[in-house]
C-alpha cells in the first residue's frame, strides 16, 4: 500500500531507540524526510546515520529545549507534517511517598515536552490545512500499574489533551491520537523484565511485540489514508489490556 507520504517533513522525539528509532525508521522507508532527536548525542548521530535522517540532540527536562528544537527542525526543513512525541516515561514511585518536587519533577518530564512540541508544531499545520500528531503513552494510561504512580496519573491526561484537541482542529485537516505500546522487544523492557516468561504468559499473543509492529501502525495513521481517525488511543499490546474503551 502507497501511504501518500513521499517528501512529507517528519520530527520524531525520542528517535534514537526503541519504539521511536523503529517509527523513524518506517517513516524513512515510505519516503518522508524525517529528523530526529535525543539526549545522547553520539547515540542520536549514529541513529540517524542509519535511517538517513538528520538529528537534532535535544534534552527535553530543560526549560525551552523542545521549543527550540521545533523551531531549529522547521527552520532547516521548513515544515512539519508529522509530529511524534515520544519523551520518555517518569520515574517509578509510589502514591504515598511522593512528594511535591516528585510531582513538579514527573509534570515537566512527561507534560511539557507534549504541550510544548505540539505548540510549536501546530500553528503550520493549520496553516497548511494538514497535519498528523502522535503521541506515546503507554498502558499505565489505560491500566494502572503498581510502582508507577506518576505514569498512571499523567498519562490518561495526556490521552484527553489528544482528544480534546483532535475535536479542535479536525477542521483543519490535522488529526491527534495516542499510540499505546504494550511490552514490546526493547532494552528498556528487557532491562525491567530480565526473565519474560511469566509476561509471555499473562500477554494474550504469548510474546513481546516487535518495534516495526508499533511502527507499522504510526506509519498509516501518519499518512493521508488516516485521515478519518483521530483523538483515539491505540494500543498494539498483543490483546493485554482488558478494557474494551
Amino acid at each position: 500500500m502507497d501511504l501518500g507520504v513521499k517528501d512529507h517533513s517528519a520530527l520524531v522525539m525520542g528517535g534514537s531507540r526503541g519504539l521511536g528509532r523503529a517509527i523513524a525508521q518506517a517513516f524513512a522507508e515510505e519516503g518522508m524526510r524525517v529528523a530526529i532527536s535525543a539526549r545522547d548525542p553520539e547515540v542520536l548521530a549514529a541513529a540517524a546515520r542509519d535511517i538517513g535522517a538528520s538529528a537534532y540532540p535535544a534534552s527535553y527536562d530543560r526549560p525551552g529545549a523542545v521549543r527550540a528544537l521545533v523551531e531549529a527542525v522547521l527552520a532547516d526543513a521548513g515544515r512539519i507534517d508529522v509530529l511524534v512525541v515520544n519523551s520518555g516515561g517518569p520515574r517509578t514511585g509510589s502514591a504515598i511517598d511522593a512528594t511535591a518536587d516528585d510531582w513538579q519533577r514527573a509534570f515537566e518530564d512527561v507534560w511539557l515536552p507534549t504541550t510544548e512540541a505540539i505548540r510549536g508544531a501546530l500553528p503550520g499545520m493549520i496553516e497548511r490545512g494538514y497535519g498528523r500528531i502522535l503521541v506515546l503513552t503507554s498502558l499505565a494510561a489505560v491500566e494502572p500499574e503498581p510502582g508507577l504512580v506518576y505514569s498512571n496519573s499523567l498519562r490518561p491526561g495526556l490521552h484527553g489533551l489528544v482528544n480534546t484537541l483532535s475535536r479542535e482542529v479536525a477542521k483543519h485537516q490535522v488529526t491527534v491520537n495516542a499510540l499505546v505500546p504494550g511490552y514490546m522487544n526493547t532494552q528498556r523492557v528487557l532491562d525491567i523484565q530480565a526473565d519474560p516468561t511469566e509476561m509471555h504468559a499473562r500477554i494474550p499473543a504469548g510474546r513481546y511485540g516487535e518495534p516495526h509492529e508499533l511502527a507499522a501502525l504510526a506509519a498509516f495513521l501518519a499518512s493521508p489514508r488516516a485521515s478519518y481517525i483521530t483523538g483515539q488511543a491505540m494500543a498494539c499490546d498483543g490483546g493485554l489490556l482488558k478494557s474494551i474503551y
